[in-house]
């Protein structure tokens, strides 16, 4: 038998014990009911990844509700496209921009305050999957936001109810409430070569 072959057969014999394994997890995992997930980190691709889930959710025909808390000082691609579906999606621009550019701490609370009555309503509205709260860990993170209040609402949601929550540092009580957390870690970004951001990737 060549070298090749050999490979080959250690391959296949490796991916079969690999598929017994996942199958078997597959089949005991049973339980299903509404998620919350967190999108953290310093690296990009927090929100990217949420608005990837609600493209999701549009395709299997399910409703969709979007905060942005921070987010607000100019316009974006994912906001231009989901705004094309306004019986699907219910999005809500709730911040003035970055903190470092609003510079308004009092202000920035009113703000998140006010995005929170509104990503309460989505969170109580059965008719709704899937609910996007970006830039919810930035306003955590602030003080904006009371994070037992926001973990309650979050809880008390309709049981098929999907949560995603996105930005840098979210705090462990968040955390600990969520069924799926993953920290974007950043490798290397253009910016720190002097590459402004773009559109279609940046916003």
């Amino acid at each position: 038998m060549s070298e090749s072959a050999e490979r080959d057969a250690r391959h296949k014999a490796r991916m079969q014990r690999k598929k017994a394994v996942i199958d078997e997890k597959i089949a005991q995992a049973r339980d299903e009911y509404g998620l919350l997930l967190v999108h953290t980190g310093n690296g990009k691709g927090k929100s990217s990844s949420a608005f990837g889930m609600v493209a999701r959710a549009l395709g299997h025909g399910l409703k969709v509700g979007v905060v942005q808390f921070i987010k607000g000082g100019m316009s974006t691609g994912e906001e231009n496209f989901f705004r094309r579906f306004p019986e699907e999606v219910s999005y809500h621009v709730m911040g003035e921009g970055y903190t470092w550019d609003t510079q308004d701490r009092q202000r920035d609370i009113d703000k998140a305050r006010v995005a929170w009555a509104v990503a309460r309503d989505l969170l109580d509205d059965p008719e709704i999957g899937l609910v996007v709260l970006d830039e919810l860990n930035i306003a955590l993170k602030h003080g904006y936001l009371a994070l037992d209040e926001v973990l309650r609402d979050i809880e008390s949601r309709p049981e098929h109810q999907h949560v995603v929550a996105t930005g840098r540092g979210a705090p462990q009580g968040l955390i600990d409430a969520a069924d799926t957390v993953t920290e974007m870690t950043l490798v290397k970004h253009a910016f720190k070569a002097g590459v402004k951001a773009q559109q279609g990737v940046e916003f």
